[in-house]
């Protein structure tokens, strides 16, 4: 689709799917106009419906600086989508028998079960309740953010602030660590987690522009990370754009240090809408994408979201988080998944920039990238006005 019309191949496209193009265009040019008022700078954005994309679309700048326009084969950081990244490798593990969601990870990492930690299960990372500090550990550099073994040292000296199991509260930049070292401890090979998740799950996959760091292939079509706004939330800004300086190819942050292109997240959510298999190769079972996508915190608050509704005065809103995976839920309250998508709805976001989802019911799905960081609380409401603009393109 170009700026201001649609093609009559993509009106045909869209109508086959179900999906009406005039409405498929508004997304664009509320983009467009986002990014004219400098909210962010740019984003490339998918929309797919039954597994065949209708809108791939390149808006805005992605080096705003550089003033280079947006590309649909640009790459990003894709912060905390990595954590589901993560999450479908540790899956695999569990399916092949070598741990499980209640095994302790003082059985794989004896170091950690010491300060309340004893009885910290895979389960509780995967779901933010391990009741451990959600920030960066006090006795840890930013620059051994991407060194699993550091992270884990660091992680394994803290003690419990809560008890496991109890409260909910999103870890963003450590605890996946954790899971992370166990899979690449029991590794036959011996492999690094990097080369893990590229062998077992990128390649397979197809998804040829993604890695857990930066490689130097990505480095030229790398959409630098710019804060764009200075709000102070969950993340120190200074701290966010340290991953210009950090991310090399060894680099291993299984948390929020992975790089991609929107086509290529399109890929991973499309192995997961058809229930673990892309193109003959299955990662996971459709049982466990079911676990791993249904909710698993029940009504309670994400209580690292507890700034955010003090700052704008929301009410307190479940966590509805799956196994890694946001959900949708029922409520009417601001969700970056969008009022209007069904209650089935899983989804990836990361750091004020990146989302995906998928609705079962509806079978759409979305990939959304940007560049220009937005502070959360606001990338959060960005990202429910566009996700109900997805849903209402659906007519049919």
């Amino acid at each position: 689709m170009a700026r201001g019309k649609v093609s009559k191949a993509d009106v045909g496209h869209a109508r086959k799917l179900g999906l009406d193009p005039d409405r498929l265009l508004r997304i664009r040019e509320v983009i467009e106009a986002d990014t004219t008022q400098g909210l962010y700078d740019g984003a490339v954005f998918i929309v797919a419906r039954h597994g065949e994309i209708v809108l791939h679309e390149a808006v805005g700048h992605t080096d705003l600086a550089k003033k280079r326009a947006a590309r649909k084969d640009d790459v990003f950081f894709i912060m905390s989508l990595t954590k589901q990244m993560t999450t479908v490798r540790v899956l695999m593990d569990i399916e092949a028998g070598k741990f499980t969601l209640t095994t302790p990870i003082r059985e794989i990492l004896p170091e950690f079960g010491i300060k309340g930690k004893q009885n910290i299960t895979v389960g509780h990372v995967l779901t933010h309740r391990t009741g451990l500090n959600t920030e960066i550990p006090f006795t840890l550099p930013v620059d051994k953010l991407g060194n699993i073994e550091a992270v884990v040292a660091c992680l394994s000296n803290e003690r419990v602030l809560f008890m496991p199991g109890t409260i909910v509260t999103y870890n963003p930049t450590t605890a996946h660590a954790l899971v992370a070292a166990m899979v690449q401890r029991l590794d036959a090979k011996k492999r690094s987690f990097r080369r893990i998740l590229a062998e077992d799950v990128f390649a397979p996959l197809g998804m040829k522009d993604t890695a857990l760091g930066l490689p130097d292939r990505l480095k030229k079509r790398l959409v630098p990370v710019v804060v764009r706004d200075k709000t102070r939330g969950i993340f120190d800004p200074d701290l966010i754009e340290a991953l210009n300086y950090i991310a090399a190819e060894d680099t291993e942050m299984p948390s929020g240090g992975g790089v991609s292109t929107a086509h290529d997240v399109f890929l991973f959510a499309e192995m997961l809408r058809r229930g673990g298999e892309l193109n003959g190769r299955r990662l996971l079972s459709p049982e466990t994408v079911i676990l791993a996508t249904t909710n698993q915190t029940g009504d309670q608050p994400n209580h690292l979201m507890d700034y955010m509704r003090e700052m704008y005065g929301w009410p307190e809103i479940p966590a509805f988080l799956g196994l890694t995976f946001f959900l949708r839920g029922e409520g009417v309250f601001p969700t970056p998944l969008g009022i209007n998508t069904s209650p089935d709805t899983f989804a990836g976001l990361g750091a004020g920039s990146t989302m995906f989802w998928v609705d079962p019911e509806r079978d759409l799905t979305y990939v959304f990238l940007s560049a220009g960081l937005m502070e959360e609380g606001k990338s959060f409401l960005r990202h429910q006005r566009l996700s109900d603009m997805v849903v209402a393109a659906v007519v049919d």
